[in-house]
């Protein structure tokens, strides 16, 4: 089945009154388990989109600042208690929310993600980080509610699995700045005794010219 097959039946799933109001019955499961799904119905449409369009769309997301910058933007919308309550208690809230959360979080976060480089994405998970600490601190040390449908219990459960969320994602990305590069090393350059440079591998470098070695003898005919 085609990615975009694949979103149509989850977004048709999701719609369902069933499994709808169940996710919603909970402040819980409609922020960490509807809205994330939502997203991922969204980011498999990106698949279907026409070559021609994303042509058009490339110049305004170098790097794919725009996208994901919207997708942040669109993500902080819907993580407010306010808009959390009005979702849950009007029908065209919660018919936004479906829309706008896939057409403007999920496919942008598809379609820049792979255009972004090592800094934009790093920002990008950093404020991901960031908010979880903050809304996970916010639901805990509020002495009251922030939703007015949902209990206080739910409010701080919320908060602990936000903050175990930003653990475990700080956790993952120092996993993969300290071991993810273990027994990738590229070999490192030696001066040998003869005057010559040669990889701490089987690939020998350049040979010297004239007693000098060859990244030395470059260096001194560009001055």
């Amino acid at each position: 089945m085609s990615r975009h097959w694949r979103a149509a039946l989850l977004f048709a799933l999701l719609l369902l009154p069933p499994i709808r109001k169940a996710l919603e019955a909970s402040m819980t499961w409609q922020m960490l388990a509807q809205i994330p799904l939502l997203a991922l119905a969204g980011a498999w449409l990106g698949a279907a989109v026409p070559p021609r369009l994303r042509a058009a769309i490339d110049p305004w997301n170098r790097h794919g600042v725009t996208g994901l910058l919207l997708a942040t933007l669109t993500a902080a919308f819907w993580m407010l208690p306010r808009t959390l309550d009005a979702a849950g208690t009007r029908a065209t809230v919660d018919l936004a929310k479906y829309l706008s959360v896939s057409l403007l979080l999920g496919l942008p976060l598809a379609l820049s993600w792979p255009r972004a480089g090592f800094v934009v994405r790093g920002v990008f998970v950093l404020e991901l980080i960031a908010t979880c600490f903050r809304l996970g601190w916010l639901y805990l040390a509020t002495p009251v509610r922030l939703c007015t449908i949902y209990p206080f219990s739910d409010q701080r459960r919320l908060g602990e699995y936000l903050i175990a969320l930003g653990v475990a994602l700080v956790v993952w990305i120092a996993g993969k700045l300290f071991w993810g590069g273990v027994g990738r090393r590229r070999p490192q350059p030696v001066f040998t005794a003869r005057g010559a440079w040669r990889n701490a591998g089987t690939n020998p470098a350049p040979r010297a010219r004239d007693g000098v070695p060859a990244p030395l003898s470059r260096f001194f005919r560009a001055r």
